[in-house]
């Protein structure tokens, strides 16, 4: 019998060794059936709550087209922790004649994806359950409950059991003095791209180590994204403003923004950064730029909610040759490179119209997709 074997850890908490140990104890378990191993396929540090996974999609890909009548893993939640995905899989699985085998279950039936399927549901719910719960105790503390933002380091101590005490920050004085620099050109009336242009310009590292755009000055007001938005510079934690939740077809995280009457918020005077008169300043600004807009004609078809939408042939494909960073629209007909007009890091000022890109791209498609040896890699592929 021809077997594969599937492997899988779900965080940077785990390690490599986790795959390792799981396929040692499959191939143990697969020799002494006398079962004959094909392929082993493993994904790193991915969830099982999606199966957007490489591995899982390979595997599901060659079950398909026969190349095994086995599947082996150590569990059935390496598979999946989804209920409906372990479902899918075992749908699929089915429909191939291809038998799944786990160590922990034996071979996998209906019963098998009922009831484990809804355990590892229910044990899903009740991690992020206790993870929320933990959080929302640390920030109560007056200690960070996510990330850390630009402005702050991360104190790294230990209790006296010699654990990581989590959530402790402190001011990084240089970054600091970034942050009361872009708060200061703002409200004297500097826009967020000219401020991101000049800290480009001078060498400035932004958040990530990356250089400076304007979204990260700019941010979403409403979610208190953005150097210009986090509270955080004016000594007020503000946790829970958002959940997260996974969009069922693509298995990416969707933002939701929670009601108010959810928010934790926790005065941290030690961690202010921007005086509260420079701050309203910052905050009256944004209102005036924001009244502005709003009196623009939301009928054309030019409005900037509807920039957002993909509208052209080859939106968001197009890259630029020199930086690799998107060529978007920056007039009415003319394409061009978005770091180079957004951060200033990239020198190629070439533009081009639309129509033309698309004129030769559909040509150079026309003449060279059919060629036989490139249609033959194709099919392979």
């Amino acid at each position: 019998m021809k077997v594969a074997l599937y492997a899988r850890y779900s965080s940077d908490n785990q390690r490599d060794a986790s795959i390792a140990d799981q396929l040692r104890v499959c191939r143990t378990h697969a020799e002494k059936q006398g079962w004959t191993i094909v392929e082993e396929y493993t994904d790193h540090a991915i969830s099982g709550a999606s199966l957007m996974r490489p591995g899982i999609q390979a595997l599901i890909a060659d079950a398909q087209r026969g190349r095994f009548q086995i599947v082996l893993a150590e569990a059935m939640d390496r598979l999946s922790r989804d209920q409906e995905d372990i479902a899918g899989v075992f749908k699929r699985m089915n429909y191939a004649g291809v038998r799944i085998v786990t160590l922990s279950e034996g071979e996998v039936s209906h019963l098998h994806v009922g009831l484990k399927g809804t355990m590892n549901a229910l044990f899903l719910k009740d991690l992020a359950e206790k993870t929320h719960r933990g959080l929302r105790g640390r920030v109560e503390q007056g200690k960070s409950g996510g990330g850390n933002a630009y402005g702050y380091d991360v104190v790294r101590r230990l209790d006296a059991n010699g654990e990581p005490i989590r959530g402790d920050r402190t001011i990084n004085v240089v970054e600091a003095e970034v942050v009361r620099r872009i708060f200061r050109d703002f409200a004297a009336g500097l826009g967020p791209r000219a401020i991101a242009f000049r800290l480009n310009d001078e060498g400035i590292s932004a958040p990530g180590s990356g250089a400076w755009g304007f979204s990260t000055i700019t941010g979403n007001r409403a979610r208190g994204t953005g150097i210009l938005n986090n509270e955080m510079y004016v000594g007020k934690l503000v946790w829970n403003r958002q959940r997260f939740i996974k969009d069922p077809d693509t298995g990416k995280r969707q933002a939701r923004p929670n009601p108010d009457s959810e928010w934790v918020i926790q005065e941290v005077p030690e961690l202010r950064i921007v005086d509260q008169d420079l701050w309203e300043a910052v905050k009256a600004r944004q209102a005036s730029v924001s009244a502005s807009r709003d009196t623009r004609d939301t009928s054309s078809p030019d409005h900037f909610r509807e920039k957002r939408r993909p509208r052209y042939l080859f939106s968001g494909l197009s890259k630029c040759g020199c930086c690799g960073g998107g060529y978007s629209m920056i007039s009415g007909t003319l394409l061009g490179c978005s770091t180079a007009r957004n951060k200033g890091t990239c020198d190629n000022r070439t533009n081009m119209r639309r129509e033309e890109l698309e004129r030769r791209v559909l040509n150079a498609l026309r003449q060279h997709l059919m060629d036989p040896d490139l249609f033959a890699e194709f099919c392979t592929a």
